[in-house]
C-alpha cells in the first residue's frame, strides 16, 4: 500500500515538471482491503513463521501476532526502537503487502 502511494506521488510530481499546453486529468483510485486479522497469542504462532522472522530479523522481537482466515500472519515486530508489520503465510514465506 505504501508503494502505491509513493508511486502515485512520483507520477503526479512528474506531471508538474513539464510545461503543459493542454489540461491533463489524472484519476487515482485507492482500494482499501480489510483482511479481518484477529489477534492471537505469540505462543500460537507456527514454528515456521517464528523461525522465518528470527532468520530474517535476528535482533527483532515479536510484539503482536494476528491471523486471518487464509492462515496468513501479520506480525508486529520491533527492532531497537522501531516497529513495523511483517506478513507471512503459515509456512513462513514472506508476503508483499
Amino acid at each position: 500500500m505504501k508503494k502505491l502511494f509513493v508511486t502515485l506521488a512520483v507520477v503526479l510530481a512528474s506531471f508538474t515538471a513539464f510545461a503543459q499546453t493542454k489540461e491533463v486529468k489524472t484519476e487515482a483510485k485507492v482500494v482499501a482491503v480489510q483482511e479481518n486479522f484477529k489477534e492471537i497469542k505469540a505462543e500460537e504462532t507456527p514454528e515456521a513463521v517464528s523461525k522465518a522472522i528470527k532468520t530474517a530479523y535476528p535482533d527483532a522481537t515479536i510484539s503482536k501476532v494476528y491471523v486471518n482466515e487464509k492462515k496468513e500472519y501479520k506480525l508486529e515486530i520491533a527492532v531497537e526502537d522501531q516497529k513495523t508489520f511483517v506478513f507471512t503465510d503459515a509456512s513462513g514465506k514472506f508476503l508483499k503487502r
